[in-house]
C-alpha cells in the first residue's frame, strides 16, 4: 500500500513545475505583511538622534561628531518606532529580507560631503531667508509708526 502512495507521488512530481528555486538567480516574492530591516537616506538624515531614543531594541546609534548612523540588524526587532518617530523621514521599512552576511557586525551609514555647488545654494537660500525676514521685520516697525 505504501508503494503505490510513494509510485503516486514520484509519478505525479514528474509533471508539475519544481518546488524549489534556483536561489541567487531566481528568488522568491516577498510574502504580504513581511516587515523586512530599515533603510537610512543618508542625504535627508539631521543625525538627531530621535530613533535611537525610540529604539525599544537598542540597536541603532547615532554619532553626530563623526556623521555616522549605525544599525545591528540583528538586534533590531522590525518594531518600526525609529521609522515613525523620524522628523525627516529618512528612515523605511523596506519589504525584503537583509542581505546575508558572514559576520554579525552592525551595519554603519556615513553622511556623505557636501559639494561646493550644494553648499552655495544652503547659503543663498539662508541669505534669502534672512534678506526676507530684515524686510518683514521693517514693514512691521514701519505699520506701528
Amino acid at each position: 500500500m505504501g508503494s503505490f502512495k510513494l509510485g503516486k507521488m514520484t509519478l505525479g512530481s514528474l509533471f508539475k513545475k519544481p518546488e524549489t528555486l534556483l536561489y541567487p538567480f531566481e528568488t522568491k516574492p516577498a510574502p504580504a505583511g513581511l516587515k523586512g530591516h530599515i533603510e537610512n537616506d543618508m542625504k535627508v538624515c539631521i543625525l538627531c538622534g530621535i530613533c535611537q531614543k525610540a529604539c525599544p531594541a537598542h540597536s541603532i546609534t547615532v554619532d553626530k561628531k563623526a556623521g555616522t548612523w549605525t544599525i545591528d540588524h540583528f538586534g533590531c526587532v522590525q518594531c518600526s518606532s525609529c521609522v515613525r518617530a523620524c522628523p525627516k523621514s529618512c528612515l523605511t521599512m523596506l519589504p525584503t529580507y537583509q542581505k546575508p552576511t558572514r559576520a554579525m557586525a552592525p551595519e554603519v551609514f556615513t553622511k556623505p560631503e557636501e559639494s561646493e555647488e550644494e553648499k552655495a545654494a544652503k547659503e543663498a537660500a539662508k541669505k534669502a531667508k534672512l534678506e526676507a525676514a530684515m524686510k518683514a521685520k521693517a514693514e512691521r516697525e514701519a505699520a506701528k509708526e
